[in-house]
């Protein structure tokens, strides 16, 4: 956006200048040329004047001597011609009354030449008036000058280059306010933009911090702060109690585990020692489900900072520790295609945080003979570590729920375990900048995904 607002000043401040620069250039031409017209025409005049008084041969020898030294002098041509167009005397490259057809219509009329074709660097070379010799019903011929504009040309062309200086180092003065304007706008959008990204990310402690700006962004600055305060402490209370409510509870409830099993042995055989036993399982299900929430809020409440780690080995790593797990239940599980040197920014240990939940999930819904492929490579731009089985998997509009808190599928309620597996590896994909993805894997079982961003663009 600061590109742009700096491309519409610079073009405006470039409109700006040309239509005042252009003018000027222009004006300062026509002032010159009107400053020639009026120079050269008095030298016409005084020929005419000369030619006007010619009676005999002694006078015509002196207008051509004069006009000889004139256009000796001046490099200009002079050609005295009568009533009729016949030459009467001419001095430098000839004039023909032909070639100056108009000038000359209008000086045997009795009209002296007003306007001159705009001198400007590039031409003409030469430019042409007339001046009638005689006035009213008594002319009797013209008096044509040809007048070279070198020196017109020379000063036109100066002053133009200085106007054009002028311009480029007021554009240049009008572009560095044009960027420091810019960038004392843009400055605390720059910096609400990235307190905004950060906070969407996790961030909760990011806050915008440029105190720069109009006052209408200060304002806005002042309260993106304070509703990022309250949201951040109105959060922090919530996974405060969650956490405080889970680890309260855990005492009593060891408690009464602890009373349970002290009480089986006193009971006599028959349906209370079945009841009594389905109130330990419920008692141990509910000891897991606070060691979830538990874990839960410690992630969410995380403040660890992204660090570049090592995702091969950690892979690897991971999966040599479920093996014998593995081979516990009757499962397979491979690492072959497991690619060298593939490192990724996020929270110091994510990826085996987030295999250990993928993994253990495998172990309970996979069935015996199962097969569990682990894998890891760089794709566009991001390390994705790929978990695919060939379990029974869920139906197609069961894969968003996946990571959702205390989801189960109805086939599966009976299976040990809370539901919060893949949502804490789901928040600790989210706090470490990547995501965490479900499909179904063909023809049958479940793929899921974890996608970090890549600190290395030119990693193999």
């Amino acid at each position: 956006m600061r590109r742009r607002l700096l491309a519409v000043l610079m073009v405006l401040m470039g409109a700006a200048t040309l239509l005042l620069s252009v003018p000027l250039a222009g004006s300062y031409a026509s002032g010159r040329t009107e400053h020639l017209l009026l120079q050269r025409r008095a030298d016409a005049v005084r020929f005419a004047d000369l030619a006007d008084r010619v009676r005999t041969a002694a006078d015509r020898a002196e207008l051509s001597t004069e006009i000889r030294r004139y256009a000796e002098l001046y490099g200009a041509s002079v050609t005295v011609v009568d009533s009729a167009g016949r030459v009467l005397a001419q001095a430098g490259v000839g004039i023909t009354p032909s070639s100056a057809a108009d000038v000359l219509g209008r000086a045997l009329t009795g009209r002296s030449t007003e306007r001159l074709p705009t001198v400007r660097p590039w031409g003409p070379d030469r430019v042409v008036l007339a001046e009638p010799v005689g006035r009213d019903e008594r002319v009797s011929g013209a008096v044509l000058l040809a007048v070279p504009t070198t020196a017109a040309r020379r000063d036109v062309t100066v002053r133009w280059a200085l106007i054009a200086c002028g311009a480029l180092t007021a554009f240049a003065a009008a572009a560095l306010v044009a960027a420091g304007i810019t960038r004392w706008l843009m400055r605390p959008v720059r910096d609400l933009d990235r307190a905004v990204a950060a906070l969407a990310s996790g961030s909760l402690r990011t806050r915008a911090d440029s105190d720069t700006g109009p006052p209408e962004l200060r304002s806005l600055r002042r309260h993106f702060n304070g509703m990022a305060e309250a949201v951040a402490d109105s959060l922090g209370r919530q996974r405060a109690f969650v956490a405080d409510a889970s680890h309260q509870l855990r005492n009593p409830l060891a408690t009464l585990v602890l009373q349970l099993e002290n009480v089986e042995p006193h009971l006599v055989p028959g349906p209370g020692r079945k009841e009594h036993a389905r109130a330990l399982d419920e008692a141990e299900r509910l000891e897991e489900l606070l060691d979830g929430l538990l874990a839960l809020a410690r992630v969410e409440s995380g403040t660890a900072e992204r660090t570049e780690q090592e995702v091969s080995r950690g892979v690897r790593e991971r999966v040599a520790a479920w093996q014998p797990v593995f081979e516990a239940s009757g499962l397979t599980l491979s690492a072959a295609a497991v690619q060298e040197g593939l490192r990724a920014a996020a929270v110091p240990d994510a990826v085996g945080r987030v295999l250990d939940a993928v993994l253990d999930n495998a172990v309970k819904f996979v069935p015996s003979g199962g097969r569990v492929a682990v894998a890891a490579a760089l794709a566009d731009r991001e390390v994705v570590v790929r978990v695919a089985d060939d379990g029974p998997g869920v139906p197609e509009e069961q894969l968003p729920l996946l990571t959702r808190r205390f989801t189960r599928a109805p086939e599966h309620q009976n299976v040990p375990g809370t539901g919060l597996g893949l949502a804490i590896a789901d928040e600790i994909a989210r706090l470490s900048g990547g995501r965490l993805a479900t499909a179904r894997n063909r023809p049958h079982g479940l793929v899921v995904e974890l996608r970090l961003p890549c600190p290395v663009p030119g990693q193999p």
